[in-house]
């Protein structure tokens, strides 16, 4: 056994030694050595160097749709921006009973308008006027007050605006004028409940500024029999 492992490295010793005279004879360690270093990676001469950077500006055109190239410039124009007006809430008036609506006659109504138109007519030319009879919508419910369209659209704001309505004894109250709908919105219902209006009254307004209005009432009931009143 151990005659026979002896042998084994004895042939092996040789085997090796055969094989380094060849690697020799053909010059293969001076060849390992040359690959190693021809491999080997160089270290890159411009890593860590930044290379600054060339900012170049330039004059293009705006792109356009081709669709568009044959057509004038669009011209802009300055249009107007409602916003909406706003009045302080102002509460101590008391609600109406629907209920409890009273009714204009025909007689009664016609006549308080005429004399509205009269009273108009004695005011003269020197500020716009208009007479407005009083609806069950304008005094009761809504509490909306349309006015004459023909009447905003030559003098009133174009955007909507604090109107103030003054009435014979000189007090004041604003008002919200939505100058689309033509109207008075909020603050009308406090002067309307203030001044007890009732269907079939007619008022007068005369624009003693250009959103001040003076305002003449003329109540129906200055024209009505009791008995013609009517629920």
């Amino acid at each position: 056994m151990v005659t026979t492992t002896e042998k084994y490295v004895e042939l092996r010793r040789q085997r090796l030694e055969e094989n380094k005279k060849r690697m020799e004879q053909l010059n293969l360690h001076k060849l390992s050595q040359s690959l190693n270093k021809t491999l080997s990676p160089k270290p890159s001469p411009m890593k860590g160097v930044s290379k600054p950077r060339s900012i170049r500006t330039e004059l293009v055109p705006v792109r356009r749709s081709s669709r568009l190239t044959d057509k004038p410039t669009p011209m802009y124009k300055e249009v107007v921006v409602n916003e909406r007006v706003y009045l302080p809430r102002r509460i101590g008036y008391s609600k109406r009973d629907l209920s409890n609506r009273v009714y204009a006659s025909d007689e009664g109504r016609a006549k308080a308008t005429l004399k509205a138109e009269e009273l108009e007519e004695s005011l003269g030319p020197e500020f716009p006027t208009f007479v407005k009879p009083m609806l069950q919508s304008h005094v009761t419910g809504g509490f909306w007050l349309g006015l004459p369209s023909h009447f905003c659209k030559r003098i009133l704001p174009k955007r909507d605006d604090t109107i103030t309505l003054i009435d014979e004894s000189g007090e004041e109250w604003p008002t919200v004028f939505l100058s689309v709908k033509a109207g008075l919105s909020g603050g009308w219902r406090k002067f309307a409940i203030d001044h007890d209006l009732v269907d079939g009254d007619a008022l007068v307004f005369q624009l003693i500024r250009a959103t001040v209005f003076k305002v003449f009432i003329i109540r129906v009931n200055n024209f009505e029999d009791s008995n013609s009143l009517s629920l």
